[in-house]
């Protein structure tokens, strides 16, 4: 089913996990102890059914499949996998090392991109 839907309608979708999923990490403070997938897909079904035109335009009768629900949540999956695994670049390593040593900070670990990027924003304020 979500392979049948349009090109804009998929990436839209996939645009929602990783909205939501940056949102919901940053709540947590990217704390993988805190982590639970259920209170991930709160978050996004929160995100979807309000900010989402996507599934506001999707037929009643795709939403309610169990066959989709199963689909989506492959693509759930496939999306965080791949937000998990992007390495940080070598400018946000540099940027990261620096705001540590400026802030005698020296046990902070991070293994991704967007995790780099959380970092970052919360030793710059």
């Amino acid at each position: 089913m979500l392979k049948h839907l349009s090109p804009g309608t998929k990436s839209s979708i996939t645009r929602s996990i990783v909205t939501a999923f940056k949102t919901y990490m940053s709540n947590i403070e990217w704390n993988e102890d805190q982590y639970k997938l259920e209170h991930f897909i709160q978050e996004w079904k929160q995100y979807i059914e309000q900010h989402a035109s996507w599934y506001k335009n999707l037929d009643e009768e795709i939403k309610g499949s169990p066959i989709f629900h199963e689909e989506l949540a492959v693509k759930i999956n496939e999306t965080v996998q791949k937000i998990l695994t992007e390495r940080p670049t070598d400018e946000q390593i540099q940027q990261v090392e620096s705001l540590l040593e400026q802030h005698n900070m020296t046990d902070v670990s991070y293994s991704c991109k967007e995790e780099a990027r959380f970092l970052i924003d919360k030793l710059s304020s």
